[in-house]
Formats: structure tokens, sequence, C-alpha cells
């Protein structure tokens, strides 16, 4: 079993803490960390802003509106200002206008007040009792134990070895399924990268987050891996799992081994999403594949790291989100040396150019405008070759196109989703 350096809740709540508060107020608060409060700073970090504020059932907007309230109510000025403050200075998908926060006071100038959880707790369960059958809703007993963080889903490895850890985020809305979607990443990366597309298809599909072998929390065995044995790592795991075709969403070596799937596995593979990904390389590219397993073998990670990095952004995503651009750094160089190897030969060395054609499933293929690492022309050659396939190009989009325009990479794949 590999270990997984990186604290994810604290790294969750971060990337939620800079896009509630923005880059500039939290750089500033963690600069100013020292001995006598960087341990609060985690605390909250971690539970204000990943247990909290990483939830998917409210949005940004709504939430910002509780904790205005609840700052009003409680008169904690300080937190009052900073979240005004960044309330009106926020993206426009999240920001409050100044006659929201006006309605907001408003109604608190009336309700301000906490209610007792535990009273407004059983109130409410009696409400629920009383119109369940009016509003068509189940009580229903569950353990605290089976429960799971809706944002992140119930977390597991696989049964089979090596061993990939996932996780399972089931439909939010209740019922069952529309799809099961499954999110494969790319290498240096693990399933955390998939968070934001993850809750947005969770409202009525189950979706499955995985780390490839030798990434994250998943075993990182000796040798060099190939494309067939990612794909059968995955093929094994639907099967623990029982979820019959799936949708699968991969990026870069992701969508690599989904080709391989829908090729091995096709009964496992109901469509396919293959983002900023390649069928195979010409010589000079499997050349360079190999000097990187040689320079990662001999120096490490962090040798390659900022070339990496200059592949997977392009230079004003790279100038404009460095916390973003540091994010995925840090993983790529904490990512373990043996799977990162194992993973580099797998597809430096993917060949399925000549085996397209006998992919039978409905497919969307996803090119970058500015992607190096598998241009336009690359993600072309699947478009022409796969049978159902169609192919659109995102503007201002680099490798790793899902963080660069997330609105556009996640519009998409739910368009594509929704016309199967």
């Amino acid at each position: 079993m590999s270990f997984d350096p990186l604290d994810h809740d604290l790294e969750r709540g971060m990337h939620n803490r800079r896009t509630v508060l923005g880059d500039a107020w939290v750089d500033r608060s963690v600069k100013n960390a020292n001995t006598f409060n960087a341990e609060f700073q985690n605390l909250i970090t971690r539970f204000a802003w990943n247990e909290i504020w990483g939830r998917p059932g409210l949005d940004k907007k709504t939430r910002r509106v509780i904790v205005l309230a609840i700052t009003v109510a409680l008169g904690r000025w300080e937190e009052f200002e900073l979240h005004i403050r960044a309330a009106l200075l926020a993206d426009e998908e999240h920001r409050l206008t100044p006659d929201e926060i006006k309605e907001v006071l408003m109604q608190s100038s009336i309700y301000a007040g906490v209610p007792a959880a535990n009273t407004a707790f059983t109130h409410t369960l009696q409400i629920l009792r009383e119109l369940a059958p009016e509003i068509g809703y189940a009580l229903e007993a569950l353990a605290p134990a089976d429960t799971a963080h809706p944002g992140i889903g119930k977390e597991a490895r696989t049964a089979s070895t090596p061993a990939l850890h996932y996780t399972v985020r089931e439909p939010r809305n209740g019922k069952a399924p529309r799809r099961t979607v499954v999110l494969s990443h790319a290498i240096g990366m693990d399933l955390t990268v998939w968070d934001g597309l993850a809750n947005l298809l969770s409202a009525d599909c189950r979706v499955i987050a995985y780390d490839h072998r030798g990434h994250g929390s998943s075993d990182a065995p000796e040798g060099m891996y190939t494309m067939a044995e990612l794909a059968d790592d995955a093929a094994r795991m639907l099967r623990e799992l029982d979820t019959g075709p799936v949708v699968w969403v991969g990026l870069s070596m992701g969508g690599m081994v989904g080709q391989e799937m829908a090729l091995r596995h096709p009964s496992l593979v109901a469509a396919l999403v293959l983002a900023n990904t390649t069928s195979g390389y010409p010589d000079e590219v499997r050349q360079a594949w190999r000097q990187r397993i040689e320079t990662v073998r001999s120096q490490g990670i962090e040798a390659i790291a900022d070339a990496v990095m200059g592949r997977y952004f392009h230079e004003a995503f790279r100038t404009q989100r460095g916390a973003a651009v540091a994010r995925a750094r840090q993983r790529l160089t904490t990512t373990d040396v043996t799977g990162y190897i194992g993973c580099c030969n797998a597809v430096g060395t993917v060949d399925t150019t000549e085996r397209l054609a006998l992919i039978s499933a409905p497919t969307l293929v996803i090119a970058g405008e500015l992607d190096q690492g598998a241009p336009v022309a690359m993600s072309q050659v699947l478009a022409d070759k796969i049978p159902q396939a169609a192919m659109i190009v995102l503007q201002q989009a680099s490798h790793i196109s899902s963080i660069e325009q997330p609105q556009a990479f996640n519009d998409a794949v739910t368009g594509f989703i929704a016309s199967l």
C-alpha cells in the first residue's frame, strides 16, 4: 500500500477558501501564520472550508447569505466585513449585489437569533413524519458511520490488487441514477481534480472517481505499466462495484485508459469522453517519454515539475492563477516515484490508432486550443477514426482543460451525457 503525503481535507479546504475569499486575502492570511495560530488556520481550513463549504447541497451564493446573516446575528463584525468584501468582489457566478445584501440585512433585523440545533431537528423531524406521504419523503434508519460527505463521496479501495482508491457519489436527488459516470485523471494528478465536475454530475448520476495505480492512495506496484494493465485495473474496479455500462470521462492518461477500456471491455463502456488525449505518439515524443523516465529515476519528479506545469497550463493561466498551478505542482511532485515512472511508460507507449474503428461507443472528443501535450491534430485523429465521435475545441485551454476552462469543459460533458 502506498502512502499519500497530502492532506486532502486541507487541500480541498484551501481550494474552497481561495474560491470564496480570493487568493490575495488567503495569501496574506497564510503568510501571517505563526507558531501560535498555524494550527487554528489548519483547523478552520479543514473543517469550515472543506467540511461545510465543500458540500454541494447549496451554491456558494446561498452559503454567503447564511454567513452574512449569522455574523450579523452574532455581531461578528470583523468576519462580517471580510465576507461582505468577498461577496462584492467575487466572480459573477458567486457575487452578491448590494441590493441582495440589503435584503439579507433587512430580514436579519427581524429574525436575528440562533435556534438550538437539537430543538430544530426535533421539530423538523416531527413535521417530516407528518408530511412524508404528501411530499413523497421516506425517513429510513441510517447509522452515522454509513454517511459520506456529499462533496467527496464514500471512499474505499478495491479488494483486488493492486488496490485502487476510489470515491462513489450517489445521486443527491435520492432517485435511481440516470447514469453511472467514471472520472479518470491525468498522469501526476489524482481523483480530487474532478471534484467540481463530480459534484455537478452527482445531482442525478452516480459518479465514481478513482486514483490510477501509482497515484494518490492507490497501490504503486514495481515495474513498467502498460495501458492495457491500467484499463484492466479500472475494469476489475467496475466489476467489483457491479456498475454495468458506464459513461467514461478521461483526461490525458485517463482518456487513453478509456480507449483501451472500450476496446478490451466494451460491455463496461456505454459512452466515452476523451479529453486532451491521443491514440499514439510519433517516435520523437516516445523518446521524450523515455527520457522523462530516466530523469525522474535519477533526479526525482521535482526535476521535471516546472516543465510539466508549462505543458499542463498556458502562460496566461500560470500568471493569473498561481495558486491553482501550485496545487497541481504539489500533487505532481508528491506522486509516488515508482508509480509515476510506471505510468510514464504506459502513456509513452500508448498505441490504439489502428484499433479506433472498433470502438462502438458514442464518443465526445475534447481538445484544447493551446494544448502542446496532445495537440488538436491528435484529437482530430480520434474524432475521424472512432465511428460515433464528435469533437469540440475549447478556446484558451491547454492540456488540463478541465482546470483552465472548467465551465466550458463541464458544459461539454453534461451536454454530451444529456444527449445519450
